[in-house]
This record gives C-alpha cells, sequence and structure tokens, in this order.
C-alpha cells in the first residue's frame, strides 16, 4: 500500500475506534442508570457488575453495531478530507475514485473480519455470564414453556404435546406415535408427562397405550403411570430468552440441524442469528461505498449535512432489519432472505451515490 492508502485507513480505523468509544461509553452510562435500581434491589455485587455484566455488555453492543459505525465513521472523516479540499487533490492528481476506494475496502474487510470472529466464536461464550448475571440481579427472567410442539425424537418416532410447563415441568396432552414405514405401529397418550430427574426418564401419568396388528385389530392397555425413557429432554420444550446469543457458530449449526431433524418448527430465530452474523460484517463494504460517494463531494450545509444524511441512513437501516426479521419470526418470510434484504436495497443506494459520485 502506497502512503495515501495508508493515510486514509489509519483516518479509517482511528475515527472507528473513536466512534465505539464515544457512544459505548455513552451508552454505559444511560444503562446503568437505567439498572441501579435493579442492582440495588437485587444486592448485585459491584465485582459481578463490572466484570460479568459490563465486560461482557460493551464487546456485544459495540459488535452489534458495528457496519453502522463503520459508516458514520466514513461520513466524519471523508467528510472532514472533502472539505479541506483533499479529496479534489487525491483526484485532481490522477487517482480515479474506483482507486480511491482501495483503502475503504481493506479497512472494512479488516473491521468486517474481525467482527466476524468476534460474533461467531468470542462473544457468544461471554453471553452466557451476561445473560445469566441478566436473570440473576435484574429482572430474574424465566425460561417460557411452549404450546403445540410437534418433534421427531428418533427415526419413524413422533412426539406431540399441546403445552409445557416450565415452572411445573410438566407437559399436558403428551401423544407419542411409532411408525413403521408409513404404517402407524403403536400409539401412546397421556395425560401429562412428567421428568423424573432421578432417573432422566419421564413419568406418563393416566396412560393409554394402542398397538395396532395385523387385520385392524389392536390391542389396547391403560394405567394410573408408565415410567419409559425417551431421547427428549426438558430443555427441548423451554424458550430460553436470547438463548441463541450464547452458541458459537458450530454450536449454533448444530442446534438447528438437531431442531429441523426433530421437526421442531420454532428455529427461526436462529436462523436468523445465523445469517446475520454473516450480513453484518458484509454490510460494512456496502456501507462504506455509501459514506465515500456520499461525503466526497462538497454540497451546501456543509460537513454537518453528511453527518445528517448518515445518521438518517443507519437509521433507515436499523429500521428495515428490524421489520424485516419480525416478518420472519412472526410471519412467512424467509429467514435468509429477512437477514440479506437490508443489505440488497442498500446495495442499490450505494450503486446509485457511487454512480453520481465526483470521477
Amino acid at each position: 500500500m502506497k502512503k495515501l492508502d495508508l493515510y486514509i485507513l489509519g483516518k479509517f480505523l482511528g475515527t472507528f475506534v473513536f466512534a465505539i468509544m464515544l457512544i459505548i461509553s455513552i451508552s454505559v452510562v444511560f444503562d446503568m442508570a437505567e439498572k441501579i435500581d435493579d442492582f440495588l434491589e437485587h444486592s448485585a455485587p459491584l465485582k459481578a457488575i463490572v466484570f460479568d455484566y459490563y465486560a461482557n455488555f460493551i464487546p456485544y453492543f459495540a459488535n452489534l453495531f458495528t457496519p453502522l459505525f463503520v459508516f458514520i465513521a466514513v461520513i466524519f472523516f471523508t467528510s472532514k478530507m472533502a472539505y479541506q479540499t483533499e479529496i479534489i487533490a487525491i483526484l485532481s492528481s490522477g487517482v480515479s475514485f474506483r482507486r480511491l476506494m482501495v483503502p475503504y475496502m481493506v479497512g472494512a474487510a479488516i473491521i468486517g473480519t474481525f467482527s466476524f470472529f468476534l460474533g461467531a466464536y468470542v462473544i457468544p461464550p461471554a453471553n452466557k455470564i451476561r445473560l445469566d448475571f441478566e436473570n440473576t440481579y435484574i429482572k430474574k427472567r424465566r425460561e417460557t414453556g411452549m404450546n403445540n410442539i410437534h418433534m421427531q425424537i428418533e427415526p419413524n418416532v413422533f412426539v406431540y404435546v399441546r403445552r409445557y410447563s416450565s415452572l411445573r415441568e410438566v407437559g399436558d396432552d403428551f401423544s407419542l406415535e411409532i411408525f413403521d414405514g408409513k404404517f402407524l405401529k403403536k400409539k401412546i397418550t397421556a395425560s401429562t408427562a412428567v421428568y423424573d430427574t432421578a432417573t432422566t426418564g419421564w413419568s406418563l401419568r393416566n396412560y393409554e397405550v394402542r398397538e395396532f396388528l395385523a387385520n385392524d385389530r389392536q390391542l389396547i392397555s391403560e394405567g394410573a403411570q408408565l415410567d419409559t425413557v425417551l431421547n427428549m429432554r426438558p430443555s427441548d420444550f423451554k424458550e430460553e430468552r436470547k438463548f441463541f446469543e450464547t452458541m458459537n457458530n458450530t454450536e449454533l449449526d448444530r442446534h438447528i440441524q438437531e431442531q429441523q431433524q426433530r421437526g421442531v418448527g420454532n428455529v427461526e430465530e436462529f436462523l436468523i442469528e445465523k445469517h446475520r452474523r454473516i450480513a453484518a460484517p458484509f454490510s460494512a463494504f456496502i456501507l462504506s461505498i455509501m459514506g465515500l460517494s456520499l461525503a466526497s463531494r462538497k454540497v451546501r450545509g456543509g460537513m454537518g449535512l453528511h453527518i445528517g444524511v448518515g445518521i438518517a441512513l443507519s437509521f433507515g437501516y436499523i429500521l428495515f432489519m428490524t421489520v424485516s426479521t419480525t416478518f420472519a419470526i412472526n410471519g412467512n418470510m424467509s429467514p435468509w432472505l429477512a437477514v440479506w434484504m437490508p443489505n440488497f436495497v442498500f446495495a442499490v443506494i450505494a450503486a446509485y451515490l457511487y454512480k453520481r459520485a465526483p470521477k
């Protein structure tokens, strides 16, 4: 890289780090002001507040909004260069606008790569500590049960539970079906299924067993209690708050594959998290092109206009991402499309701004 590239890259990374430190400092102050009552009410130790919560909150928050910090940083230092006529001098010296983009892309690659590995393998273990602190000392959130659960626990073995209560550790209206190919071989129904921690098995209360024999015959038996060993755990019937944030990429892929094999339908949030960890670092390239194209031209209104437009586009990106992921969770939109759609739309905007940028 030439001196000009190193000069721009230094401004890029320096402004990015400064912007993150500034915004995180403000965020920590506001977060502490909001949660100080919870800390005092639940007698949270100072050591736990500093090392278990904020030491893990800061990298999580910084990585979550890294693409937007990249955008704001590019807008800020490029606009400053433009109003100091540095951009005009660079282009007048024979450097093309495409060549000017090289240090920007290098900076986006450095930040994006670092953000990906941070979000995929470093932050998830830290999130376990942070979320455990929140559940213990802030609002004591509990896991919630699930309704209308259908899953495959083994090949040709299917389970249905109408409702699972995480407080009572009991599943109501339990049903287990065993198939031989396309034919139903055995069906067990019970009013409740209770997990026994001592035997790590399931106790079926008020059960009925139907075995389907040849010539349309059935063998029926029933009783008050039937102890069984099934390939399922109470955690399969719980939705822990932001559980997906505590998994690294390997664990996340394994969990999604396991849940899909079992036929569990509530994997949208896990799929969204998987795609977001790739889409967010990739968006740093798109937002860098947008920032350079937008801020490299002198306009009336000065640097403030560039920063104002940049902040407006940043909030537009966040709003777009929030709306699309909500449709993926509660509607029929593909999680992949929901996560990547903001990047597609903003890539079109970036191409338009690049076309109009001074060459």
